[in-house]
């Protein structure tokens, strides 16, 4: 199967909707599938045989991402065409969306959609000066609308799937979360990540990984260790990324008297640097109310740290078993407790880590969700015509109704 990419963002861009591309691009590619993606260029990144960069220019409030300029377009086009791809799958909206929408118009293919963002949440952060009603009200109408230009629409999570059904969405809608390269993650070296920051074995350390911004909901967990620090005076939270909030977050660390506590870290490369990380915690900390899954938890998982966090959205489905992880309420007192209860007890932290580890190799690998990809999704709409359904009929199993009719 040859299959097209289109995303606003990609590695180097560190996060969530990164790894997905990352990990199914890479599975799929080595089952002998064909992967092109189209992302923006963000410095000097070295060539890829299945990436291709647009220029980039940064994005206002911003600077981390990056905006993609589609000029070039119409002159790519018949090397697009030449490859003779079997469906579009775009992976971010905006302009991979529109990209993504008028590629599969033009070349007449199927539209695949993953929706990783929760935009009802995502924009109260970014836009506080304008009424939160009307926010809400714009996030559903572009959620509507975008959903509307699929022919099947991936959501990570049955709670975001609840809340898409909410917005009125009529798309197909099929719950696949992102699996995880167990290969990858593997091999964490904790010692060596402290030794790098000079912190000894035996002290405490808490982990988090993720974007540094707004709607994370990090000021919560710095506001937790605070609590912490009273009973475990030699506590110290790692945090690992880069983002908006950061400067906001380094303020608030150094107002609260954080600053032998905290340690921002930045970004970690997953050549090993960020597995040394994970490795290294005794706990993984998480507090975001906006995750549409919350891979990161499963990352923290399949090193052996177990995770402590809220189970908001996304991260409901992550930690439904309640294997190696705590699920607490958004309380300081009652987070706090926790972690305080847990550093107390090594050996069930490490059996906590242990159960941790068999949770996701039994339900979240990448070969898993990337066979229910190929045979929920890609199968159905663009798969071999014999004896599978049309992308006008309605498919086999789906979760919703029937697929609309391709595009004229």
């Amino acid at each position: 199967m040859r299959l097209l990419y289109v995303s606003d963002v990609f590695f180097p861009r560190v996060n969530g909707v990164s790894t997905s591309i990352g990990a199914f691009a890479g599975e799929l590619r080595r089952r002998g599938h064909e992967v092109q993606l189209l992302a923006p260029r963000y410095g000097d990144e070295a060539p890829s045989d299945w990436v291709f960069r647009f220029p980039g220019r940064s994005v206002p409030f911003d600077p981390e991402d990056r905006l993609m300029g589609t000029g070039r377009l119409p002159a790519l086009l018949p090397w697009i065409r030449s490859w003779g791809f079997d469906l579009v799958h775009v992976q971010t909206p905006f302009v991979a969306h529109r990209l993504g929408r008028r590629l599969a118009r033009t070349l007449d293919l199927p539209l695949v959609a993953s929706y990783h963002t929760f935009f009802e949440e995502y924009l109260q952060h970014y836009l506080p000066f304008l009424p939160p009603a009307l926010l809400r009200w714009a996030a559903r109408r572009f959620s509507l609308h975008q959903c509307g230009d699929a022919d099947r629409v991936i959501v990570p999570s049955r709670a975001f799937r609840e809340i898409l059904d909410g917005y009125g969405v009529t798309t197909p809608l099929t719950v696949l979360p992102t699996g995880l390269d167990l290969e990858e993650l593997s091999g964490g070296d904790g010692r060596r990540f402290r030794a790098r920051l000079g912190v000894s074995a035996e002290r405490p350390l808490l982990v988090h990984v993720g974007r540094m911004a707004h709607e994370k909901n990090v000021d919560f967990l710095l506001h937790v260790v605070g609590r912490v620090r009273e009973s475990v005076p030699d506590v110290l939270l790692v945090l690992a990324g880069e983002g908006p909030a950061k400067a906001h977050l380094e303020e608030l660390a150094g107002e609260l008297g954080l600053g032998g506590h905290v340690r921002f870290v930045g970004y970690l490369s997953r050549d090993g640097a960020l597995q040394d990380c994970f490795a290294a915690g005794d706990l993984f900390l998480f507090a975001s109310r906006t995750e549409t899954q919350g891979l990161v938890l499963l990352e923290s998982m399949a090193l052996g740290t177990p995770v402590v966090s809220t189970a908001v959205l996304g991260t409901r489905d992550v930690l439904a078993a309640g294997r190696g992880c705590r699920v607490v309420p958004e309380d300081e007192e009652a987070f706090s407790r926790e972690i305080v209860l847990l550093l107390a007890d090594p050996a069930r932290i490490e059996a906590l880590g242990n159960e941790a580890r068999r949770e996701v190799a039994e339900s979240w690998t990448i070969q898993a969700a990337t066979d229910r990809l190929l045979e929920e999704v890609y199968g159905e709409l663009a798969g071999p015509r014999d004896g599978r359904p049309s992308v006008g009929q309605a498919p086999v199993g789906s979760e919703r109704g029937p697929s609309r009719p391709r595009r004229q």
